[in-house]
């Protein structure tokens, strides 16, 4: 089983996520991953990394897609795996809608639209078999609108890949999203992800699969799962109970919140509602401590090393082909090892 270290995204420790991702390479694991919000940039932290490192692959996880041009995105992803001599994924998503009007400035507009047209240019440019060109609802290159200068024109990149099948993965939760990350990438990266609860996915996984012609054989399933070990489960629940508050009640608003949905679909409808309604009135402490241990239990990995091992069985029956871990312990880097 892959195993991946998931960065913190708050960007409030710099010094010390590069010192776990050095750690993480010792010890053995096969990954790090790096995201971004409304602080800290994934990018420069993974070109750090690429350059403390030797071996560990590299991922972004995630670069928000309305962030930047896709050209741009593909002209970085080049960059990275040039750099770090091939071991960096591309990790994409669509974020939400708080961060991408409130911070980016730029509208939302249709998620699932915009993500095609991007894979589709990003894999243009890393072919590099003709200067790049495209009309889509999201995206025209060369610019072509009412106030284009008219001298814009199709250029094909000056730096070739190291590698012009460079995975691409999605993050996705939603059913449409992860039907479209199963027909048009590489890999899935899902969050709050459920090894109970496999057949929530598995409609949209085979619709996508189906729609582009392709085997679970060719695409990577790799869910991140928050980590506390401890020999008191409870104490481990509560470590991580306020992260599942944040997102399922914080997360977004009442009727556009894609954690709160996701829950919902695993069978927590009462409780996700409860947590909503607190957290958005303000009652944050209360609302934390309405999320139970069962759904942390479900979706992380908490406790004893040994009842950690016993629910990574759970996770690998699942069909996953990894788990990136989201942790704050890196005492514990080398046991998951071993257990993975």
């Amino acid at each position: 089983m892959h195993l991946g270290l998931k960065l913190a995204y708050d960007g409030k420790n710099l010094g010390s996520v590069v010192a776990l991702a050095e750690l993480a390479e010792r010890v053995g694991l096969d990954s790090v991953w790096a995201a971004e919000a409304y602080g800290a940039d994934a990018v420069t932290l993974l070109s750090f990394i690429a350059g403390r490192t030797a071996r560990i692959g590299l991922g972004s996880g995630i670069l928000q897609m309305p962030a930047r041009t896709p050209t741009n995105t593909a002209m970085t992803a080049m960059s990275l795996d040039a750099l770090s001599r091939g071991r960096f994924s591309l990790g994409l998503g669509a974020s939400g809608p708080q961060v991408v009007e409130g911070w980016h400035g730029v509208a939302y507009g249709k998620p699932l639209q915009r993500s095609r047209e991007y894979v589709d240019i990003i894999r243009q440019v890393l072919r590099r078999d003709q200067p790049v060109a495209y009309d889509g609802q999201t995206y025209q290159i060369p610019y072509g609108g009412e106030d284009a200068t008219g001298l814009g024109k199709s250029l094909r990149s000056s730096m070739p890949a190291l590698r012009r099948d460079l995975p691409i993965y999605l993050a996705a939760i939603g059913p449409r999203n992860v039907e479209l990350a199963a027909e048009i990438a590489d890999g899935w990266l899902p969050t709050f992800y459920s090894p109970d609860h496999p057949e929530v996915f598995a409609g949209s996984l085979g619709t996508g699969f189906a729609r582009g012609n392709r085997t679970r054989d060719q695409f990577a399933i790799l869910p991140t799962a928050y980590v506390q070990v401890g020999a008191e489960l409870a104490e481990c629940c509560d470590a991580l109970r306020p992260y599942f508050s944040l997102y399922i009640g914080g997360m977004g608003a009442r009727g556009r919140n894609f954690y709160f949905d996701l829950i919902c679909r695993y069978g927590y409808e009462d409780i996700a509602a409860k947590v909503q309604d607190l957290y958005l009135d303000g009652h944050t402490r209360e609302a934390t401590a309405a999320v139970p241990d069962r759904l942390i239990d479900e979706m992380c990995l908490v406790g004893p090393l040994p009842r950690i091992a016993e629910r990574l069985q759970a996770w690998r029956q699942s069909g996953v082909d990894g788990i990136l871990l989201r942790t704050e312990q890196p005492e514990t880097f080398e046991d998951l090892r071993k257990l993975a």
